[in-house]
Formats: C-alpha cells, sequence, structure tokens
C-alpha cells in the first residue's frame, strides 16, 4: 500500500480538529463546502486528497485560513520534531518517541508540538552557549586583553597606592603627580571594568547561542534591514558578513540593474535563456533572482557552497526544509554541479515529504589571485516550484532529504549515518 504524503495526512487531520474544536456537524460544514458528508468524512480520515479551492472553501466554513488547514511549512516543524528526538542522550527517554507518528503528532496537538520543539532547541542553544563561553573564557583575544588591561591598572594603582603611602619626604610636584596617575589609573580601570562587564553580560542575549551564518540568515529573512538595527545580528562576526554579503548584492545590483532583469523574467521563465538574453553570466543572474525574486520568481531559494562543499549561504524557500548550517544532503544537485563546472544542470528533486521542486546548479571557477595563485571553485543551486510541463522528458525525480540523521531514505547509497526514523 503506498504511503500517503505529510500534506494529506497534515490536511485532513487538521480539517478534522478544527470542525470538531467549533463543535460543527460534519453534514453541515460538507453541505457548507458543496461536497457530500461522506467525501468530507474520507478526507478528514486522509483516505481522499483535497485540492487547494476545496481547501479554501472548507477553510471559509470554518472561519480559518486556507494556510492553517494546507501544508503550508510543515516539513520543517516535522524535521524539528525528529531532531528533538535525535538529540536525546542514549538510555533518557523510554519507551523511545513514536517517530512515525510525529505528522499526526504535530496536526492533533501543534501546541505541545511547539513545546518539545521550543524545549529542545533551548537546550540545545544552552549547550552551545555553555560550550561558547568556554571558548571565549580560553581564547576571545578581546576578553584576554581586557583582562590584561584590567590587571595592568590594577597594579598600577597598587604601586602608586604603595609609595603614597610609605615615602614620607615626597615633594609636592611629584606628589601631585602620582596624585593625577591615581585619577588616570583609576578611571582605565573603571572604563575598563564597565566594558568588561559589557561585554560578559552579552553572553548571555539571545543571539549569542546562534552560529554567525544563522544569524545573517535570519537577518535575510526579515528583510535586509540596516545592520545596525538588526536584532538577529547580535555577533560582531555575524555583522561583518552581513555587510560583506550587502558588498556582494549591491555589485550584483550594479551589474544587473532590477529592470532590466524584471523584464527579462517577464518574457522567460528559464534562468539559461534570461541571461543569453541579458549578455550576463549565468551566476550572475540566479544570485539575483533569489535576491530580488521578480514576478514568475517569487518562491526562488538559492544555496551556495565553496569548492570543499560547506554552504556560505542559504536563501531559504518554503517546503525546502534546511537542516543545520554544517550539515546538508550528499545528494543535491549542488554538490553534482561541483564536478561539472561551467555546466548548467537542470533537475526535479523529490523531498521525503513528497514535494518537488525544479533545481538549476552550476559551479563555476575564479583565480582572484591572478595565474599563479589557487583555483578557487564555487556551486549555486536555484530551488523553483516544479512545473510538470517544463520538465524534462523521461527524466525522473532525484530522491533527496534533509540530513542523514533525519531522513526515512533507508536504502540511500550516499547515507553517512543511520537514521533515528525507523521507517523508508
Amino acid at each position: 500500500m503506498k504511503s500517503r504524503s505529510a500534506r494529506h495526512v497534515l490536511t485532513g487531520t487538521r480539517i478534522r480538529e478544527r470542525r470538531l474544536s467549533l463543535s460543527m456537524r460534519q453534514a453541515d460544514v460538507a453541505r457548507a463546502a458543496g461536497i457530500s458528508p461522506a467525501y468530507l468524512n474520507l478526507i478528514e480520515h486522509n483516505h481522499r486528497p483535497a485540492g487547494e479551492a476545496l481547501v479554501a472553501r472548507l477553510a471559509e466554513v470554518l472561519g480559518v485560513a486556507s494556510e492553517e488547514l494546507a501544508e503550508g511549512r510543515e516539513e520543517a516543524r516535522i524535521a524539528a520534531l525528529r531532531e528533538a528526538a535525535a538529540r536525546l542522550p542514549p538510555g533518557m527517554a523510554e519507551p523511545l518517541p513514536e517517530l512515525d507518528h510525529a505528522t499526526e503528532f504535530l496536526a492533533r496537538f501543534p501546541g505541545w508540538a511547539s513545546v518539545v520543539v521550543a524545549t529542545s532547541r533551548q537546550a540545545e542553544a544552552l549547550s552551545a552557549q555553555l560550550v561558547d563561553l568556554s571558548d571565549r573564557m580560553t581564547q576571545d583575544p578581546y576578553l584576554l586583553t581586557t583582562l590584561h588591561e584590567v590587571l595592568s591598572a590594577v597594579t598600577s594603582l597598587r604601586s602608586t597606592a604603595s609609595i603614597l603611602s610609605e615615602g614620607d619626604e615626597i615633594p609636592d610636584e611629584w606628589r601631585q603627580r602620582f596624585h593625577d596617575n591615581l585619577n588616570q589609573d583609576s578611571l582605565r580601570l573603571s572604563h575598563t571594568a564597565q566594558a568588561l562587564v559589557r561585554y560578559l553580560d552579552s553572553f548571555e542575549t539571545e543571539g549569542s547561542i546562534h552560529t554567525p551564518q544563522e544569524e545573517v540568515e535570519a537577518w535575510m529573512m526579515a528583510g535586509f534591514p540596516p545592520i545596525s538595527e538588526s536584532d538577529d545580528l547580535a555577533s560582531d562576526v555575524a555583522r561583518m558578513m552581513a555587510e560583506q554579503h550587502l558588498e556582494r548584492f549591491q555589485e550584483d545590483a550594479e551589474a544587473l540593474p532590477d529592470e532590466a532583469l524584471s523584464a527579462a523574467a517577464a518574457e522567460s521563465g528559464d534562468p539559461v535563456q534570461i541571461a543569453a538574453m541579458l549578455g550576463r553570466p549565468l551566476d550572475l543572474v540566479m544570485r539575483r533572482l533569489a535576491i530580488l525574486r521578480p514576478a514568475g520568481f517569487e518562491r526562488a531559494g538559492l544555496l551556495i557552497c565553496d569548492g570543499s562543499g560547506s554552504l556560505t549561504l542559504r536563501r531559504p524557500t518554503d517546503g525546502f526544509p534546511l537542516p543545520r548550517p554544517v550539515d546538508s544532503c550528499p545528494l543535491w544537485p549542488l554538490y553534482q554541479a561541483l564536478a561539472q563546472p561551467h555546466l548548467a544542470l537542470s533537475h526535479h528533486v523529490l523531498t521525503p515529504e513528497g514535494r518537488r521542486f525544479a533545481t538549476l546548479s552550476l559551479a563555476v571557477r575564479s583565480q582572484p589571485q591572478g595565474v599563479t595563485g589557487p583555483v578557487l571553485t564555487q556551486a549555486l543551486m536555484l530551488i523553483l516550484p516544479y512545473d510538470p510541463e517544463r520538465a524534462q522528458a523521461g527524466a525522473g525525480p532525484v530522491p533527496i532529504g534533509p540530513a542523514c540523521r533525519i531522513c526515512p531514505r533507508r536504502e540511500c547509497g550516499a547515507r553517512r549515518e543511520p537514521s533515528i526514523l525507523s521507517t523508508a
């Protein structure tokens, strides 16, 4: 028997839970939505799919936004529940969490699901913060320099105070000079101590529990607000990275203005054709489409990695859940492009939840330090909604996942570690 997708399970169960919460009869809801009670019963028990138009009618009858009944971004929340189970130390949870019922649990008890995810993330954040504090206390150059400055000021104060207290025959001119030194050193100690306290207090801010890349991604999701006003950019490294991204975005915008890109995108939905029409490099067009998101590309996402495969930019798209920045799926076409530089690779991918996306991947090479310098490689993957009419004939989907540990595909030759999920 073919397994139902997370979309059908969530949609049907949500419709039923919403109806029951309003104490509405199945027959009344079905009549108002223009379907039979029997068909609604099949939908609520996930035996029949509900199209977008029908979901919209049911949402209107039930007095809720259609997005609350449809799938939305549930893949990410399901992945978060699975990650919460994965973070449990061995033997802590007895019996083991029923991972097969994660989608049902999320649909029936969204509040409790949020509590589980939030608690797990808080525990992970506190653990990361502890490691961060330990690293800073032993390696942070600012902290070490500040502590050295405090010790230097204390030593100078003690030396001057000792001279004043023991020397009875000190000329008035020297005594005044020592008093001035005491004043200056005490001010220096006060200012340094205040700066140190503020810096230590910053360790406890919420932003310190995230990696700089996650801070930058949150800043991007917020719409690129001014760096000085962004609460997401809590660390100096994140602010520096954001400034570098802005400089690159500005350079790309000057090389390919918004008006030209929007006009070309209106004529063609193919990034390769757009690049040819404009006479611009394809990687530039891909970056600009993901940042500007003109008409026809409103849901464009972008992944960029360097030659080592490490992700350097993640611009997410709805329904394509991304793992932690340090993890990814080796089957993403992004990594295939690294082996075939300057060749555009078109694929459509299939997630474990049954969602399909069109992808365009490209790797480019450069030598910024000249002929004698190293050859640098960068790969990009543009993520777009899947359009069956534009799919390549005979080309099957590429089965991908978020990361091995939370991927249910057991029969995968690229698997690096066992999955915590018990079903394929």
